[in-house]
């Protein structure tokens, strides 16, 4: 099934341009289907790229989905036109009164501050505790991990020597984890982070369980033992060239960086990236969107407090 998004968002073209089936409004609704309502928290800068690559991998399931966007109130954008906001994004206090399946809270380049001092960190703390009445499963991407690690179980980040910068081989600790059915003994993921969780923090709290992991870059996923809050450290979501532009963008303002790592052939920055996080970033999301949100929400989406 597709993924239901306005015809006018930037995503949809690209998205028909690489077959991924996108629905028009009009025909979603002549459809007897009631398709799952997955809230986008979108804290990044280019919040155009990132609505295309969520939506890339929320319209590559059997579901219908129907995505809503919106962005802080207590922050101002400065990488997306207010036209662009205006049209296809909500704030928090349009949508505090609904319901939803799902929820993602993107990451944000905001991970060198505090978390006290980012500027929308009241705002995210509203909505992450009105999550717990009013989304079936959140997951959280990243910074908003960390985020959420931090507000949810008072779960310290810190900060690393050096940034962890490329595509890195994690591998599945809780083999019965339903999030990663179907994943390789080893998976690539694609991580741009200058701070990390400590395993020995989580493990102390016996409400977390730790999914998956890698030996150079450390937690990658960890979930609540309900499966309502999941919590994810790197990109899967990131296209070919994400990391690239990144690197460029430092490169640019004078920072020493070294090239993303295991991202260009013999790590040469001059020859194309290989993609190799694709297929499993596409599972990955697939099998939230199917155990996570789909198989135990209740039908009547206005009851998911009470499941």
């Amino acid at each position: 099934m597709p993924i239901k998004i306005p015809n006018d968002l930037p995503a949809a073209k690209i998205l028909q341009g690489e077959n991924i089936f996108v629905m028009t409004e009009n025909r979603a609704i002549a459809q007897d289907i009631r398709p799952l309502r997955i809230l986008i928290v979108n804290l990044m800068p280019k919040k155009i790229e990132t609505e295309t690559q969520l939506a890339r991998l929320l319209g590559n399931t059997p579901l219908q989905v129907e995505p809503t966007l919106i962005h802080t109130s207590s922050h101002e954008s400065k990488n997306v036109t207010k036209d662009h906001l205006l049209a296809f994004y909500k704030t928090f206090d349009k949508v505090k009164d609904e319901f939803f399946d799902g929820m993602i809270i993107t990451g944000a380049p905001v991970e060198q501050y505090e978390f006290e001092e980012v500027e929308y960190w009241e705002e995210l703390c509203q909505i992450m505790e009105w999550s717990k009445t009013h989304v079936h499963s959140t997951l959280h991407i990243c910074w908003a991990s960390q985020a959420g690690l931090y507000y949810h179980y008072g779960v310290k980040k810190y900060y690393l020597p050096e940034k962890i910068f490329g595509v890195f081989p994690h591998t599945v600790d809780y083999k019965p984890s339903i999030l990663f059915r179907g994943f390789d003994d080893s998976f690539m993921v694609p991580q741009s982070r200058h701070t990390t969780v400590k395993r020995e923090d989580i493990e102390k709290i016996p409400e977390l369980k730790i999914l998956a992991s890698s030996p150079r870059t450390g937690v990658y996923a960890v979930s609540s033992k309900n499966g309502r809050q999941i919590f994810i450290t790197g990109h899967s979501e990131y296209d070919a060239d994400t990391l690239k532009n990144e690197y460029v963008r430092d490169l640019s303002q004078g920072k020493e960086i070294k090239p993303p790592e295991n991202y260009y052939p013999n790590d040469d920055a001059s020859l194309p990236p290989v993609v190799s996080w694709r297929a499993h970033a596409n599972l990955l999301f697939s099998n939230w969107l199917n155990y996570f949100v789909y198989q135990s929400t209740p039908y009547d989406v206005k009851n998911v407090q009470s499941v």
